[in-house]
């Protein structure tokens, strides 16, 4: 499910959207994303929220948007006791987008700062939205332009889809929501009617916990890709993309230990085990077993079908057919990571992420 052009004009009156764009130690980054947002000629005024940044990410800001008044920065202060710190960011520049706009049909456009947004993706979102959607939400091209970025991306988010089905998302009184938090266009009165972020202030995975909110709330749900609008966040290294995932898997799971074992049993069967059956098959034909050469095909098939199921993320991201072929080897990572995950919720320790320590639930005093 792709994002239109955003080249057609909107019905009525073009609603008011403010953007809010919590950012930690982004000053590498703003200079090339944050022109993206002041561009867009749907946004009414952008709030960047600084969350207790240790670089110049507040100067930087301040020095692109010059004097245009179309760029609010503020500070989200400490973040409080039982807060996640994105979230609480969040909560920090919708209170200020309040200040902006009193608009109860605006929007509020939740991106992340290392997203660089196509010209005229914020109206692609609202043309999107029309009146048959309350959330939109994009997930943005990942970069993958590293050795490790091109072996794990693609499956990242293809398993990703696996667990939230676009067309099932969007379904009327469907039981899967789900979002990603790089780009989320929601309807204020519908948020305000969720809770607010408020209602999700501790969630590991807001952009799901958030999309969940709002469907409780009676919101539709719009989840999409698009080319245009891009992370630039750089995972060069195995131990990026690693902390990445593990900082959220085994809460994904629920903290379900039987859930991990199924999903381990899953990855094995389903991905990992096809090329090392494909090898045993062919050993086994050449050592002259009939069977041998049953098994072999048996393998083969099941591996040119994930290789198949892969080809869109692959192609998505940009890259070369060939990299369907890292299926199985990304899937065992995968799992590792996983594992990792629940290791560190069982070890009653956190996870670091842009700098700061992730709680992991159940752990005495761990708050992010």
């Amino acid at each position: 499910m792709r994002l239109p052009a955003g080249d057609r004009a909107l019905d009525g009156p073009v609603p008011s959207v403010i953007a809010v764009v919590p950012a930690r130690n982004e000053a590498e980054l703003l200079p090339q994303t944050l022109p993206s947002l002041l561009r867009q000629s749907a946004i009414e005024t952008t709030v960047l929220v600084d969350d207790g940044s240790e670089d110049a990410t507040a100067e930087i800001a301040a020095e692109i948007a010059g004097d245009t008044a179309k760029l609010r920065v503020i500070a989200a202060g400490e973040t409080p006791v039982g807060w996640a710190g994105k979230v609480h960011a969040l909560e920090r520049g919708i209170e200020a987008a309040a200040a902006v706009s009193v608009d109860e049909d605006a929007w509020l456009l939740l991106t992340d700062a290392d997203i660089e947004h196509r010209v005229g993706s914020v109206r692609a979102l609202l043309e999107q939205a029309g009146d048959r959607y309350d959330l939109v939400s994009v997930m943005a091209r990942l970069r993958a332009d590293s050795f490790w970025e091109r072996l794990l991306v693609p499956t990242f988010v293809y398993f990703f889809q696996l667990l939230y089905p676009f067309r099932r998302v969007a379904e009327a009184g469907s039981k899967i929501a789900a979002a990603a938090g790089g780009c989320v266009l929601v309807r204020r009165s519908v948020l305000e009617r969720a809770g607010g972020v408020a209602a999700i202030r501790g969630a590991v995975i807001d952009d799901v916990a958030l999309a969940r909110a709002v469907a409780a709330a009676g919101g539709r749900i719009w989840l999409g890709l698009d080319t245009g609008i891009r992370s630039l966040r750089p995972y060069t290294r195995l131990a990026h993309l690693w902390a990445m995932v593990a900082r959220s898997a085994y809460d994904q799971l629920g903290y379900r230990p039987e859930r991990l074992i199924l999903v381990l049993i899953g990855l094995g069967v389903l991905f990992v085990a096809p090329p090392i059956v494909a090898l045993l098959g062919l050993g086994a034909a050449l050592a002259g077993a009939s069977a041998g050469w049953r098994v072999l095909l048996w393998a083969l098939v099941t591996l040119a079908l994930q290789f198949r199921a892969l080809l869109p993320a692959v192609r998505h991201h940009g890259l070369k057919a060939r990299y369907s072929l890292v299926l199985p080897l990304s899937s065992l990572l995968f799992g590792l990571m996983t594992v990792s995950s629940a290791w560190s919720h069982v070890a009653g320790r956190g996870v670091a992420w842009r700098g700061r320590k992730v709680a992991v639930r159940g752990a005495p005093g761990d708050r992010e």
